[in-house]
């Protein structure tokens, strides 16, 4: 069945950078989209950013110019490199797979920052 399963989530103080993976099984991971969200606590969910099977890239205004989206298809792998880090990207992060009517979530990960 298909799995997501992220990981480089951590504590990092303000201005730093993490950078986090999701990998996934169980799906043709080159022909979907894939996306990062994020949820604070009280927030909903939001798309951070995302990357077509053909590898067009879309970010929330509020990452522009800081995080870079990524996928390498043969490791069915996508990353999010996240520079420049303030306080109120502090969240849950989601990977999310979609093709169609099929959509996938992972369990998330944990990103901190925080001096």
């Amino acid at each position: 069945q298909a799995q997501l399963v992220e990981s480089g989530g951590g504590l990092v103080q303000p201005g730093g950078f993490l950078r986090l993976s999701c990998a996934a099984s169980g799906i043709n991971f080159s022909a979907y989209t894939m996306n990062w969200y994020r949820q604070a606590p009280g927030n909903e969910r939001e798309l951070v950013a995302g990357i077509t099977s053909s590898g067009i890239t879309k970010y929330a205004d509020s990452v522009k110019g800081r995080f870079t989206i990524s996928r390498d298809n043969a490791e069915k792998t996508v990353y999010l490199q996240m520079n420049s880090l303030k306080p109120e990207d502090t969240a849950v992060y989601y990977c999310h797979a979609k093709y169609g009517y099929l959509a996938y979530w992972g369990q998330g990960t944990q990103v901190t920052v925080s001096s």
